[in-house]
């Protein structure tokens, strides 16, 4: 079969999977694309915002959220490059006002813990609601009276929209750009990504979708009062929109070693290359090793080079798979388009590629311990606290916002409410837990993210639970 047919069969698969899920999910548009091999589809379906609407094209923009730490990592490793940053270095020796509220913590944190993710910033849910080109310096200011840490910066791994931030920040102070204009000038014009831009202002220029919530009263979509995240989360998703196609070019530019589309150089080959090494991995199935920006997703002998992103009401993902010449990219205008996605992926991996995924739930053990891990557990407004019901632990988790402020851009950004229901957890094995009720080859994908670890037991004691990749600690 040759590659234009087989993208064909792509295509009318990715078109049949969005159309059945959007239909039976509540999900009122999505987008998705594919790459491989020199060729290239995009298919979109359903509608981009119920409010006017205007329907999802394939060139229609959306929210990159998360995707955004990519971008942000490679614009670090460009001014690594240029000699104007060291990955080893301590952030504070360029950004001396980098401080936290734990005296002597921000000096030990180093440029690339900002990028791995094993920075410690317990800054996870600060939404600080600075505009314009000063925000990320706000940003920064803040940290020192509102974050702690959740422990030394490389002894753990957890999810940083914090340390993305300050690398944001960093990158200000070395180049004299602000990061929106960095990212359009380093990313978006040396990639090729003309349907890519930093504020809503120029977005609305363009087709653009906005995100959706289901009303749980109703049982129907309603759009997201909230387009964007504050200014002050742009670097690590919060403000920069663009397309599936120029999700396609970023990820080809790295499937080529740093070479875009067009043939431009924008990132070295070693640079490109140090982005897919392991930077840290916890041996833990709910945990993929994460690299340098990219998480590096084990599916078999296969990895994928993955980023998520939520924004308020959507969720994107990118997808780089450097062993088959294949980039995938996808946005839906609802929450719940996490699971389309990962369908398509694993069926890009099994039937498209051939790929075996290996079950990653093989056996569960009987009769585990569960007293270890009970407590309550806390990161920046968030407390988690374990019991055990009837045999399994049971997760009632309270967000406690800092301020008014805080509460209305979290409580807008997850939809209006953040009163979540308990959730029961059955053991896999000492310290490795699955939500009750989901059948074990859920996890085999992208929502192995939803078991939840416990590490470090001392005493009796797990010091941290670990769950969709980010850390809280035993209070």
């Amino acid at each position: 079969m040759s590659n234009d047919t087989a993208l064909r069969t792509v295509e009318t698969q990715l078109r049949e999977q969005a159309a059945a899920y959007c239909e039976s999910n509540h999900v009122p548009g999505f987008v998705a694309g594919v790459y491989q091999a020199g060729e290239q589809t995009v298919v979109a379906h359903g509608t981009a915002n119920l409010t006017t609407g205007a329907p999802m094209l394939p060139e229609t923009g959306f929210l990159y959220g998360s995707v955004t730490k990519v971008l942000t990592t490679t614009l670090v490793l460009q001014q690594v490059e240029r000699g104007r940053l060291d990955l080893d270095a301590p952030v504070v020796r360029y950004l001396p006002e980098f401080a936290l509220a734990v005296p002597g913590a921000a000096e030990k944190i180093l440029v690339r813990h900002l990028i791995g993710h094993t920075n410690g910033i317990d800054a996870d849910l600060y939404f600080p609601g600075d505009k314009g080109d000063g925000a990320l310096k706000a940003y920064v200011e803040g940290l020192a009276s509102v974050s702690g840490t959740l422990f030394e910066p490389g002894e753990q791994l957890s999810y940083s929209n914090g340390g993305m931030i300050v690398a944001g920040r960093l990158l200000e102070v070395v180049t004299g750009l602000s990061f929106h204009d960095l990212l359009a000038r380093d990313v978006y014009a040396a990639v090729g990504m003309p349907g890519s831009s930093t504020s809503a202002e120029q977005a609305i220029l363009r087709s653009t979708a906005i995100g959706h919530f289901l009303d749980v009263e109703t049982m129907a979509a309603r759009p997201t009062n909230m387009f964007t995240l504050p200014d002050t989360w742009g670097p690590a998703g919060g403000t920069p929109i663009g397309t599936v196609a120029d999700l396609l070019a970023f990820g080809r530019t790295h499937l080529a070693g740093g070479v875009s589309p067009s043939g431009t150089r924008v990132l070295s080959a070693e640079s490109a290359a140090l982005m897919r090494q392991v930077s840290y991995d916890m041996d833990s199935p709910n945990t993929p090793p994460i690299g340098l920006g990219w998480v590096l997703y084990p599916f078999g002998d296969t990895t994928v080079l993955a980023m998520s992103g939520a924004s308020p009401g959507g969720v994107s993902l990118l997808c780089v798979l450097p062993e088959h010449d294949l980039v995938f990219a996808a946005y839906g205008n609802n929450p719940d388009a996490i699971m389309l996605q990962d369908q398509m992926l694993q069926w890009l991996l099994t039937e498209h590629l051939g790929v075996t995924i290996p079950q990653l739930i093989t056996e569960k053990e009987e009769d585990v311990d569960l007293t270890p891990y009970v407590g309550t557990y806390r990161s920046n407004q968030l407390r988690i606290d374990v019991t055990i019901v009837d045999g399994q632990l049971e997760e009632r988790t309270t967000y406690e916002p800092a301020d008014a402020d805080q509460e209305r851009i979290f409580t807008e950004f997850a939809g209006g409410t953040t009163a979540a229901p308990p959730q029961r957890y059955v053991p896999i094995r000492p310290g490795l837990f699955a939500p009750a009720g989901f059948p074990e080859e859920a996890f085999d994908g992208y929502l192995r993210l939803l078991l939840v670890s416990y590490h470090d037991v001392r005493d009796g004691q797990a010091r941290f639970r670990n769950g969709g990749g980010r850390m809280t600690r035993r209070a």
